[in-house]
């Protein structure tokens, strides 16, 4: 999966464990030993400067299909977090 064809709509629908959809915005990507990440808020509290985002990964599932999964490993969660919040952050800095 290229950036660019993730990234064709910047809305991203997730289903959480309730099965309740979910619309995010992408506030930023990243890629870290040729993984893809995503920094996601939900859409609806996009304005909201308090709000807290989700980092997710792209993958290919079995059928080939691309998806967004949760890091499993504490580590590697926070690694990408970090990136995240350098950037983020680093965007806001400058923002001011």
């Amino acid at each position: 999966m290229t950036q660019d064809e993730l990234f064709d709509d910047e809305i991203f629908v997730l289903t959480d464990e309730d099965g309740k959809e979910i619309e995010f915005a992408l506030l930023g990507s990243c890629t870290l030993d040729d993984k893809l990440y995503l920094a996601l808020i939900p859409a609806d509290e996009a304005d909201n400067p308090n709000s807290e985002y989700v980092i997710m990964k792209a993958e290919t599932d079995e059928n080939g299909e691309d998806v967004l999964c949760t890091i499993e490993d504490d580590d590697e969660f926070e690694r990408i977090a970090e990136i995240f919040d350098d950037q983020l952050f680093e965007e806001d800095e400058e923002a001011e």
